[in-house]
């Protein structure tokens, strides 16, 4: 954990362009620490008061992970410790080498409510507000840094936070009759945990603006036409679409997984680096699977149906 502060501080103080190239886009770096005024232990000592509900990961021998946002009761909203499991999952995924890609979805056959109220209600004040944003805002940062392919399924409702999280993933999927509300503006609020950043990534600050206001509501037809989401899926059903989201992302992560988590990271570090960073970047990666094995294989294979 120091290792990381230190690291985390160092950019900013260093002046090459290729150390700080590397020390940015890391798996497992956060964007916040102590010379931000964010204490994370005591944020993690408030949010553990707020029990209910699991966040829940399979990991499959297919590559394919499941992460299961789990409090029914609550149209699978987060609780404080939810939270923290979410850290903790993400965690769990950096270390899982041989896994290509992620679905994300909720218990029950609904996406994510966003924020429990008992939370929001008990963090009253505008420094527990700034350091909650500087939690989520590490966790899903280090979740859109994973090396793994990910896809929101969206099933039923994600409002709120769980709109925000959807936009960390790469790609989302919408069932019949699903929608996606950023509700923040009724709770007198805006996004905190980076939705309003990546949501403006993905379609463009316009677009953003009409949805965060609330003039453009996103069932299915309407995300699928300004971008925001790649499919709708035919079944209502929750394990039916469930399937569907699987074979839907197979075409993502066909391949090694060092290939497909080497694409995934690169991608990623455009998203944080200027031309020249993402171009180093693009080149230190290269490194790690030129000559290895699947590229020694594809050669082979090449040459034999070449002669």
């Amino acid at each position: 954990m120091e290792l990381r502060k230190e690291m985390a501080a160092s950019v900013l103080k260093t002046p090459s362009l290729s150390a700080r190239t590397k020390l940015l886009c890391q798996t497992g770096l956060s964007l916040y620490n102590t010379s931000h005024g964010f204490h994370e232990e005591e944020v993690k000592k408030k949010l553990v008061q707020f029990t209910g509900g699991s966040v829940d990961l399979q990991k499959n021998d297919n590559g394919i992970g499941i992460l299961t946002l789990n409090n029914p009761s609550k149209m699978n909203a987060f609780s404080g410790v939810m939270m923290l499991q979410l850290l903790e999952k993400v965690i769990e995924l950096e270390q899982w080498t041989e896994g290509k890609g992620l679905i994300v979805h909720g218990a029950n056959n609904t996406f994510s409510s966003g924020s429990d109220l008992n939370a929001v209600k008990s963090l009253g004040t505008p420094e527990d507000g700034v350091a909650l944003c500087m939690f989520m805002q590490n966790t899903l940062t280090r979740f859109m840094r994973l090396p793994l392919i990910s896809v929101a399924l969206v099933q039923g409702r994600a409002m709120g936070g769980g709109a925000e999280f959807t936009t960390a993933c790469d790609f989302r999927l919408m069932t019949p009759e699903s929608e996606i509300r950023f509700v923040h503006k009724e709770m007198g609020i805006i996004p905190s945990w980076g939705g309003t950043t990546r949501l403006v990534e993905i379609i463009g600050s316009r677009q953003a603006l009409k949805v965060l206001t609330g003039a453009l509501k996103l069932d299915p037809e309407k995300a699928l036409t300004i971008g925001m989401v790649e499919e709708i899926l035919q079944s209502k059903d929750a394990t039916q679409s469930l399937e569907e989201a699987q074979a839907w992302l197979q075409q993502f992560i066909r391949g090694p997984p060092e290939v497909i988590r080497t694409l995934k990271s690169s991608v990623s570090s455009v998203k944080e680096l200027c031309l020249e960073e993402a171009l180093e970047k693009e080149r230190d990666l290269l490194e790690t699977v030129w000559g290895g094995p699947a590229n020694l294989a594809a050669i082979a294979k090449r040459e034999k149906f070449n002669k």
